[in-house]
């Protein structure tokens, strides 16, 4: 149980992290000019009508988390 409690804390500090994140949004991407616009992203638009698919920050987001993730765990 021990283990659990630890994982479940873990899972809530990033989620305090990642809802400040989302809090600071339009100042976070502001001081970073390529967050949110990488090669790979997807931008479609068509008069009025608009896609935006971020697949590229994803893919960075992900292996970011991912590392970071994996050193927290190597002990």
């Amino acid at each position: 149980m021990a283990d659990l409690g630890k994982i479940l804390l873990g899972f809530g500090i990033v989620m305090v992290v990642l809802g400040g994140l989302l809090l600071l949004g339009g100042h976070f991407t502001g001081k970073v000019p390529w967050f949110g616009r990488l090669p790979g992203d997807i931008y479609i638009e068509r008069g009025e009508w608009r896609f935006y698919f971020p697949l590229g920050t994803s893919l960075v987001a992900s292996v970011v988390l991912s590392l970071i993730l994996w050193l927290f765990s190597r002990r």
